[in-house]
């Protein structure tokens, strides 16, 4: 049994230091994104392209297990960038991104703020596929995409951030989250 992964202490100090970091206090109503709770419990998923242990939360992770078998079948090789991050973890992102001397508003455009996030509900992943960049645009020309977009659905995965969308996120063609049938 793999050990799950570490959780936010306390994500609202993670949020508080967000904003002193310079992300607007009126962020989420900005950008009609609402806060993100972590879950209670997780599952294990596997390993990502980098082989580190990787999580969703239950419904989630067998949604995706048949998602991924089924991509399989039809000679559709998926494979996990990217699952669960905690509160604290897409603070760490950020942090990491000032230092390197990185705009907060152009950090924005790329990444969600800390709490935003929908890796932190541990029903988003970010998929790749062998011959293709991680995280990259590219990853719409490939055969994962096309599959993903005609056939996600059925498990109830959607792509979050197509181009042009709402929340001023830059397109995320490798970005996919579960949803219940209540949304």
């Amino acid at each position: 049994m793999q050990p799950q992964p570490a959780r936010s202490a306390d994500p609202r100090t993670s949020i508080a230091t967000a904003f002193a970091l310079g992300v607007p206090r009126d962020y989420g109503r900005a950008r009609d994104l609402a806060r993100v709770r972590e879950p209670k419990r997780l599952g294990f998923i596997g390993y990502d392209t980098q082989n580190r242990p990787q999580w969703l939360s239950p419904r989630a992770a067998r949604a995706w297990t048949r998602m991924r078998d089924a991509a399989a079948r039809d000679g559709v090789e998926l494979q996990i960038v990217s699952a669960f991050r905690s509160v604290e973890h897409q603070l760490g992102i950020l942090k990491r991104k000032l230092e390197r001397g990185l705009d907060i508003v152009e950090i924005l455009r790329v990444s969600a703020a800390p709490g935003y996030s929908e890796h932190h509900s541990g029903r988003a992943l970010d998929i790749t596929t062998p011959g293709c960049a991680a995280l990259e645009e590219e990853f719409e020309r490939s055969s994962a995409f096309a599959w993903l977009s005609a056939n996600a659905q059925r498990f109830d995965f959607r792509l979050s951030y197509p181009r042009g969308n709402p929340h001023g996120i830059a397109y995320e063609p490798w970005h996919w989250c579960w949803k219940t049938s209540s949304g």
